[in-house]
């Protein structure tokens, strides 16, 4: 196997929840998918005034550009270091894009929260949408850079160590696990730690553990902010107790959290 991250970098995600992939795909490609992404905004790059809304969503996207980005080697390889091999299945899209723009209107969506992972009783409500402790239906919590982010430019906010914390939450809610909302209101309770933001420039990926708590921020900066925020899907449900002892850095997170390590 190629081993993008050495061994401290390995337990830095486990006991920080995050781990910043510098070059994971190529600028030509955010480049590319940039240009695509502005036609989709309806929006002129080159006009400001056309700007007139804090967040654009944008869909799914399956063109070249966002299937090469999220399938590179460098990628690759991480997902199998992190999930483990053969554990992950390829994308071949790259998920919905909450475009950001300069402002100073509130959003009205930067709440700290965790992604769920899979649908409650209503497909359609993503609040109704569950997260349980073995991590259901996503491996990783994705964010690619397709612009340069600086700390103006609403990188996203990640509280370090709290997919630590989520574990326990989650633990006594079993297979069923909670909704996206009943997690979030259980989310005050986490101590307060340290919050880095997703900076950097185009072309970096942060790869999260799925429990990860983040949260959006107004974009005080000068140019539009374009991040994807994928899931990576499992090919099969976490473990949390192996005959064999042997668990992916994913799964060893949420035992760390449990206590179990």
């Amino acid at each position: 196997m190629q081993l993008v991250f050495t061994k401290s970098q390995i337990q830095q995600f486990m006991h920080e929840g995050y781990i910043r992939l510098d070059e994971a795909f190529p600028q030509e490609l955010a480049t590319e998918a940039r240009a695509i992404l502005w036609q989709a905004t309806s929006c002129n790059p080159d006009d400001a005034t056309t700007w007139t809304q804090p967040v654009i969503r944008l869909g799914d996207f399956s063109q070249a550009p966002f299937r090469n980005a999220v399938n590179t080697p460098k990628l690759h390889a991480a997902f199998d270091q992190l999930v483990g091999k053969e554990a992950w299945i390829p994308r071949m899209s790259l998920g919905s894009f909450p475009v950001r723009f300069p402002t100073q209107e509130n959003p009205g969506d930067t709440g700290w929260h965790v992604d769920a992972s899979f649908p409650g009783v209503d497909l359609s409500d993503y609040l109704s949408w569950r997260i349980n402790v073995f991590s259901r239906g996503r491996a990783l919590l994705m964010l690619f850079l397709f612009s340069d982010v600086g700390e103006k430019d609403a990188p996203t906010r990640i509280k370090v160590g709290s997919h630590l914390e989520v574990a326990r939450l989650l633990e006594p809610a079993g297979q069923a696990g909670l909704s996206f909302m009943e997690l979030a209101q259980k989310l005050p309770s986490i101590n307060g730690g340290k919050e880095v933001l997703a900076t950097g420039p185009a072309g970096t990926v942060y790869l999260c553990h799925p429990f990860l708590v983040h949260a959006a921020q107004p974009h005080h900066g000068t140019n539009p902010r374009f991040l994807a925020q994928p899931p990576l899907i499992p090919a099969k449900d976490f473990v949390l107790q192996h005959p064999d002892g042997n668990y992916s850095p994913v799964e060893n997170a949420i035992r760390l959290g449990l206590g179990l390590e």
